[in-house]
């Protein structure tokens, strides 16, 4: 933590997850300036957007409008997450996460105004307009705030000098990063490793500059700026006497963990009160993430019940004429964070199963009414699920609830199977978009759709659910694994 320490007190450090180094968030040292520039870019562009395209039809700023550019800036700064402004943006980079961004900002606004009844108070011609030149607004402001960012690090007054405190494994990949990357806007002088370099093997570009014994001298006379200590965790006094020897420096230090070793799912770095702490296995809906995934269900839910609501009767109604028994299943199944949720189902077998043993829907399953059986191929049976989303049961992608049977018998099976429960339960996932839908016959197979669940927590975006959303519906149409 950058700052002048005094005499005899070590200088306190930050946690740098290396797997996120050239991520704009978790990037150390961004100057004010470029991280502001970063979180505020999209916001402003789409309240700025909207007050140049009104002078231009000559529409009057008054109330109405008011309130909706407040709205507008304040669901921006939600949904959009800061700009990595280090990266050139090209249509397909800058499409995969902020054109989805805006796509939701844009759904959010329209179904607000829809819900209130304050639509007929601004006109469609400005709203049709904004929302076909804000995106690409957007898109041109991210090359131009890009080139003044670099410009900006490009200056010999902006590049930080950074050394590496031992050339492991975790220190040389993260020093390489260093130098394959220009725009991080530092400098690798090079290495400090108590082992001789025969020893270490290659560094690259980068030299040994010395023993750990040589570096607070090194530091004070060639004013580096910035240390990463690769030190593994478990060398608790070497790190306590390396810290000691900085006392008198004024460069940040930055412990980089060799936290690797873990089977990470949304590694972050947080604090308790001020005692930082480093999650290894996280959901990735906190803060800001959170919020946008809850806005998008519920718009999405909503608008989904909105116009299939017909269908959905329609379908009631054959399941109630097709056999006896109740229109909706229901059935406990696992929700958020392992916790007993109802799940609804249109009725598709004759029976209703929920007990300690559940047998999975198999081909040519007899239990399965004429009607079931098309809801179960066009997975229309699915559609009250929407319910369960709007109350906060359920996401629109997710990893999808097994039966409690089900889960119980396969958590003692498969390691990390719980894992998937640290977010909600979804209508449709990851692992169903890529063929793993359908009866479960093998442990091989649920491993495979586990292991596809556990990859939708671990890079987890806006993008990647819309992504799912639209394989969900060519799934579908193909019938794939139905039945």
């Amino acid at each position: 933590m950058k700052g002048i320490v005094s005499q005899g007190q070590a200088p306190s450090f930050r946690v740098l997850n290396t797997k996120s180094a050239g991520r704009l968030r978790l990037m150390p040292g961004i100057p004010v300036p470029v991280a502001l520039l970063a979180a505020m870019l999209d916001p402003v562009i789409a309240v700025v957007s909207m007050l140049l395209i009104m002078a231009v039809y000559g529409v009057e700023f008054d109330g109405a409008y008011k309130v909706f550019v407040v709205l507008l800036f304040l669901i921006g700064c939600i949904v959009f997450t800061p700009a990595d402004l280090h990266r050139a943006p090209t249509r397909w980079t800058w499409g995969r996460s902020t054109l989805v961004s805006w796509l939701v900002l844009i759904g959010v606004l329209l179904f607000l105004g829809y819900a209130v009844k304050y639509s007929e108070y601004f006109s469609r011609r400005v709203l049709l307009t904004w929302i076909v030149i804000a995106p690409l607004l957007s898109l041109i402001g991210h090359k131009v705030a890009h080139a003044l960012v670099l410009r900006f690090y490009q200056s010999a007054d902006n590049i930080r000098s950074a050394v590496v405190v031992v050339a492991n494994d975790t220190g040389r990949r993260l020093g390489q990063q260093i130098i394959d990357n220009p725009r991080l806007g530092m400098a690798l002088k090079g290495y400090f490793d108590d082992r001789p370099v025969e020893q270490i093997g290659d560094l690259g570009q980068a030299p040994l500059l010395g023993g750990l014994e040589d570096l607070p001298r090194y530091v004070a006379e060639n004013r580096v700026e910035v240390i990463y200590v690769a030190l593994p965790m478990m060398q608790e006094h070497r790190m306590l006497e390396l810290m000691e020897s900085l006392c008198d420096t004024t460069a940040s230090v930055y412990f980089v963990p060799d936290i690797f070793v873990f089977d990470l799912i949304q590694a972050r770095v947080s604090e308790v009160n001020g005692i930082p702490v480093l999650a290894v296995c996280e959901t990735p809906f906190h803060g800001f993430n959170g919020i946008a995934k809850r806005l998008t269900d519920v718009v999405v839910a909503s608008l989904a019940l909105l116009l299939l609501s017909p269908l959905m009767l329609a379908i009631a109604l054959g399941v109630k004429l097709g056999s006896p028994g109740p229109v909706i299943f229901k059935q406990r199944r696992y929700g958020l964070d392992g916790e007993e949720i109802i799940v609804y189902k249109f009725r598709s077998m004759t029976v209703c199963e929920d007990g300690s043993h559940i047998a999975q829907a198999t081909r040519e399953d007899r239990r399965v009414t004429p009607i079931g059986a098309f809801l179960r191929r066009t997975s229309l049976d699915e559609l009250p699920q929407f319910i369960n989303v709007l109350q906060g049961r359920m996401s629109v992608v997710g990893p999808r609830p097994h039966a409690v049977a089900h889960n119980e018998m396969y958590r003692k099976l498969i390691k990390g199977y719980m894992i998937r429960h640290k977010v909600k339960p979804g209508i449709t996932g990851w692992a169903q978009v890529n063929g793993l839908r359908g009866e479960t016959d093998s442990i091989e197979k649920m491993k495979a759709r586990i292991e596809h669940d556990l990859d939708y927590l671990r890079y987890w975006s806006m993008a990647l659910d819309v992504r799912i959303i639209l394989k969900t519906i060519l799934v579908v149409l193909a019938r794939h694994n139905a039945y």
